[in-house]
């Protein structure tokens, strides 16, 4: 089955590869502006902040085993609502990005469902520092209109990694029973973690590679451990994904990693190549797998 792409058209507002700069998608009715914080008020006259809209703040983190922190906020006039973050002393925020719709067509009751479901995913996601409390409540809309701010919250989603945010990028993906992850993935390869003192499972998807659910993980670093992997593990155990069961740590939900050798190290707590740790029911490492698959 071949994938669809999405065009997405990036506009330099002055020319600068790291100043403002707007962003579209192929027929979507919506856009972004993106500025960091120093070139916000040479942008604010611009059309766009005239609009309602939903945004998003970033700023550095509180905690150091994130590497951003987020705001979410919406707001009938941006350009008002960023004036009023601008002066005051108290929020401080590296950079922006807002989100309008080209056709005028988003209310008050839109956004606010959109700045809703950003906090309750970013939440979820558990990659960034969420600096708003709980997620407002959902306003009622029609069955229509829900259709329509799910669509329009699929490309924000789509965005944000373009313009470095990672607060919708998922550090953890939602359970799928095994009986029915065949479903999902075309028969993924279960591998399990070379080791006598804990039991670990994970496969391989277009996400990332995925620790499952159950897997355990040690409660003891050794000094080779990596810096990033000691972050890591204070995020997973921060957020409530590492939770502490007897003699180890055990995964609460499917987490998602960079890399084999990520998920390795991670787990057991100590320099572990991932591509010859992980191996599947037969004994074959994952790198003899993507050898063989690679040479077909």
């Amino acid at each position: 089955m071949k994938v669809m792409g999405n065009k997405l058209t990036i506009f330099l507002i002055d020319g600068n590869e790291y100043g403002p700069r707007t962003v579209e998608i192929g027929n979507w009715s919506g856009k972004a502006i993106y500025s960091s914080r120093s070139a916000l008020p040479n942008v604010l006259s611009r059309d766009e902040f005239e609009n309602p809209g939903v945004y998003i703040l970033k700023s550095i983190p509180d905690d150091n085993i994130y590497s951003e922190k987020i705001y979410v906020g919406e707001a009938e006039n941006l350009k008002i609502r960023v004036k009023q973050h601008l002066s005051n002393p108290d929020k401080e925020f590296t950079e922006f990005i807002g989100f309008i719709s080209k056709d005028d067509l988003l209310t008050k009751s839109h956004i606010k469902y959109l700045e809703s479901r950003i906090v309750t995913l970013a939440k979820e996601a558990k990659t960034s520092e969420i600096e708003n409390g709980t997620a407002p409540s959902l306003p009622t809309l029609h069955e229509a209109d829900i259709s329509d701010m799910e669509y329009f919250l699929d490309q924000i989603k789509l965005i944000l990694p373009v313009v470095s945010y990672k607060v919708l990028i998922p550090s953890v993906t939602k359970n799928i029973p095994s009986k029915n992850r065949e479903k999902v993935e075309t028969q993924p390869i279960i591998y399990h973690i070379k080791s006598n003192k804990l039991e670990a499972q994970m496969y391989e998807s277009d996400q990332g590679i995925i620790v499952l659910n159950g897997s355990q993980c040690s409660k003891t670093t050794s000094k080779s451990i990596s810096i990033g992997r000691i972050k890591i593990r204070e995020k997973l155990l921060d957020s409530g994904v590492l939770i502490d069961k007897d003699k180890n740590y055990v995964f609460s939900e499917d987490t998602i990693f960079s890399s084999p050798s990520a998920a390795s190290s991670t787990i057991l707590g100590r320099q572990a190549p991932g591509p010859i740790t992980w191996v599947d029911e037969k004994g074959i490492t994952y790198k003899e797998n993507q050898k063989r698959y690679f040479e077909n």
